[in-house]
């Protein structure tokens, strides 16, 4: 695959460690972002690197614009490239969608849908650059289902949207060599599980299983793979 950087938001934990880690199996060092869990994003640096492979830690607020744009320029700084964008941060919220505050909106609409978008506009020069660039946002099983979602009706939305400028931007790249897809998972043990009625005959996946989408998508193999979205979350909702 020749050097090749990846930078992954939210990498601290669940479903974020297991795409840095599947990752660095295949790149020459792997960028771990984090916002509040210092010490987990630490000892998965720390893990990687013991695979012989690059990697540092980066914080970073990424529904603000400005410290966005400013984890691109670092990782770029210390790696003077970023090859792969992973964005992975999405914050979920379960509340009835009538008891919703307009900072219940605000936190997940930014955190899902404006950080991924911030990170993806600053990461796109140096890959337009290259001509060479593999960008892979986290989105949720149901995104394509336009349907009703009382208790998460804001993480639906934003993943919906987030699908849709996914789509935008992988025309847009199209021409520089540039592909840009979405790994969607659907209920993964050690997430969030609600209670529902077809659970039990679901099988449910695992991090491990998201993170070889991702790992898939980010590779030469997917080249002729843009603007896809690829669902991980066996038969529930089928």
């Amino acid at each position: 695959m020749g050097l090749r950087i990846a930078l992954v938001t939210g990498a601290g934990r669940g479903i974020g460690r297991a795409i840095a880690l599947r990752l660095a199996e295949d790149v020459s060092g792997v960028a771990v972002h984090y916002f509040s869990r210092r010490e987990e994003a630490q000892e998965l640096a720390a893990a990687i690197r013991e695979k012989g492979k690059l990697s540092a830690v980066f914080r970073a607020d990424l529904t603000k614009k400005a410290q966005a744009a400013g984890l691109i320029k670092k990782v770029e700084e210390r790696f003077a490239r970023i090859d792969i964008l992973v964005n992975n941060v999405g914050p979920f919220l379960v509340k009835p969608w009538d008891q919703l505050e307009v900072a219940d909106w605000e936190r997940v609409l930014r955190g899902n849908l404006l950080g991924s978008y911030f990170c993806m506009k600053a990461a796109l020069a140096g890959m337009r650059k290259r001509q060479w660039g593999r960008i892979v946002n986290l989105g949720f099983s149901r995104a394509e289902h336009i349907g009703a979602f009382p208790t998460i009706v804001p993480y639906a939305v934003a993943k919906t949207g987030l699908l849709t400028l996914t789509r935008t931007a992988a025309a847009s790249e199209v021409g520089n060599g540039i592909t840009v897809n979405m790994v969607s998972p659907g209920l993964i043990r050690g997430g969030v599980l609600p209670q529902v009625r077809d659970l039990a005959e679901s099988r449910l996946g695992s991090f491990e299983d998201v993170a070889e989408a991702v790992a898939f998508c980010a590779s030469d193999d997917a080249a002729a793979i843009t603007g896809s979205n690829v669902i991980v979350s066996g038969t529930w909702k089928m």
